[in-house]
């Protein structure tokens, strides 16, 4: 199993700080996310089923007709290498890790990308896989050359696979509605944008057919009953996520100013964290730590990712803690 962000429980005990005393900044998820209210009881007491409105929210809210609920995008990046035969694989490189596994695991050679590397070495690969903005770098593509990317491949039976977790707080930048096209896999999820990491919620939006393959491969009822009701009314709330996007917005740029003003400008980012490259990283994430305050360290290249704070308590907790671990 790979790491990730979110461990608080290993750094609690690590640090021997309690739980509820820690800023965690660790996992790029909205720190404010869609208030869930009171669910019904029969959400509890019944099977999910697939005319509950789920779809057709997520339909409307992506823009895209074809598509599959699946219990977080995991679900499907773990799948969806099983779905085609060995194969050569590009992965955007640094990225999340996953993708790279997934395919490894399921007997495809896996191709590290960084995504200047891509134009002249996609004619040698069957399929390329792009994190859309990229985690952690940030990297955000011109969708445009995203598209002609998934045109080259898809002529020869290729495929083009976007995980576009972050990219809800800059929709506009989307491949979903080109989603149905042959060849292009695009995947979404309610975890970062919406603050719901915990309903494990993801969507795919694909071709039918192959939709169809992976719908058989995951079997039914992939996301429990509670998950699949708030998830709809999350994604039918457009004046919370327009809220929302301004909010980010704002939030990342202070982010980014709150960094550079102690010394570490980030190289790079997107509405939901800051990511700073730096041989110091593990000293500063340690330091950091010992304040009660967790961020994700990478180890190659060396590099920090923050996410965003909540209150401004949690604001001037952070801007304290790095002018005693910067000084």
């Amino acid at each position: 199993m790979l790491e990730h962000g979110g461990r608080l429980h290993e750094a609690a005990r690590r640090h021997g700080i309690p739980p509820g005393d820690w800023l965690d900044l660790s996992t790029g998820i909205n720190p404010r996310g869609w208030p869930v209210p009171e669910l019904p009881p029969e959400v509890w007491r019944r099977l999910p089923e697939e005319d509950d409105g789920l779809e057709h929210a997520a339909r409307n809210y992506y823009g895209c007709t074809s598509l599959l609920p699946v219990a977080g995008s995991q679900a499907a990046i773990q799948a969806l290498p099983l779905l085609r035969p060995a194969c050569r694989v590009g992965i955007i490189s640094p990225g999340y890790a996953e993708h790279a596994q997934a395919w490894r695991r399921a007997g495809h050679e896996v191709v590290p990308l960084a995504p200047d590397d891509i134009p002249c070495t996609l004619d040698e690969l069957d399929a390329l896989v792009i994190i859309h903005p990229n985690n952690p770098t940030g990297h955000a593509f011109d969708p445009a050359r995203l598209l002609d990317w998934h045109a080259r491949l898809a002529a020869r039976g290729g495929w083009l696979v976007v995980d576009e977790a972050f990219i809800d707080a800059t929709s506009a930048m989307s491949l979903a509605r080109h989603a149905p096209l042959a060849g292009l896999v695009v995947l979404r999820s309610l975890g970062k944008f919406f603050g719901l990491a915990g309903t494990r919620v993801g969507f795919v939006l694909a071709e039918p057919s192959l939709l169809e393959a992976l719908r058989e491969r995951l079997g039914p009822w992939s996301i429990a009953h509670p998950s699949r009701h708030v998830a709809r009314l999350a994604m039918e709330d457009e004046t919370w996520q327009a809220t929302t996007r301004t909010r980010l917005a704002q939030d990342s740029t202070r982010l980014a100013r709150l960094l550079a003003a102690h010394g570490l400008a980030p190289h790079g980012g997107c509405a939901l964290f800051q990511w700073i490259c730096t041989p110091e990283a593990a000293r500063i994430h340690e330091a950091l730590a010992r304040r009660g305050i967790l961020t994700r360290l990478f180890g190659s290249p060396a590099s920090l990712r923050f996410g965003l704070p909540a209150t401004a308590a949690e604001w001037g907790r952070l801007a304290q803690a790095l002018a005693e671990v910067m000084a």
